[in-house]
């Protein structure tokens, strides 16, 4: 039995065997405390029936305007439990978050590129591609290189006329993204 539940900073602990993947990005201990701190809503932990870690969602609320959003910071889950819908679930909560409590217009993620999967996956969840961003990831790319990201996006029911979700033509610099 699967336990979704609220973050709590114990849970930092327990993470190794979710976070050990290359595509798996990794924060130091203050950045998810931050977090679990700023937006506790935002961050939740699927739990196995002996309390081993199985995979989290943390994220949190920014814009102003028609740019207010929920934004998936991470969703991972651990090897030993993918394909069980568990990151379906996860993204589902943050989604219900996003909407209800902070009243977002979308919700967004940045995935790489090369990451096939992963995009799959948000597809048949309902988002869509908004905007390239260039060398999004610093020295990831197959040879070193820096590897360029996709701004992913799934309207709420507050926007209404699906405006957020009309991708960019052209792609940005990270730099360029900015929500304050």
């Amino acid at each position: 039995m699967t336990t979704l539940r609220r973050f709590t900073a114990e849970d930092l602990f327990t993470l190794s065997n979710v976070n050990l993947d290359p595509l798996t990005e990794n924060y130091n201990i203050p950045f998810y405390l931050g977090y679990l701190a700023r937006w506790p809503d935002y961050f939740y932990m699927a739990e196995s029936a002996s309390g081993e870690a199985m995979g989290y969602v943390m994220g949190k609320a920014e814009g102003r305007g028609k740019e207010w959003h929920g934004h998936v910071t991470a969703v991972t889950v651990g090897p030993d439990y993918r394909r069980l819908g568990l990151a379906k679930q996860l993204m589902a909560i943050l989604e219900t978050v996003s909407e209800n409590i902070y009243n977002g217009y979308f919700v967004d993620l940045f995935v790489r590129e090369s990451n096939a999967v992963a995009i799959g996956m948000y597809e048949q969840l309902g988002y869509t591609v908004y905007r390239r961003v260039l060398s999004y990831y610093s020295g990831s790319g197959p040879n070193g290189e820096n590897e360029d990201a996709y701004d992913m996006r799934k309207a709420l029911p507050r926007d209404v006329k699906k405006e957020s979700i009309i991708p960019l033509k052209h792609p940005v610099r990270p730099e360029d993204i900015n929500f304050d």
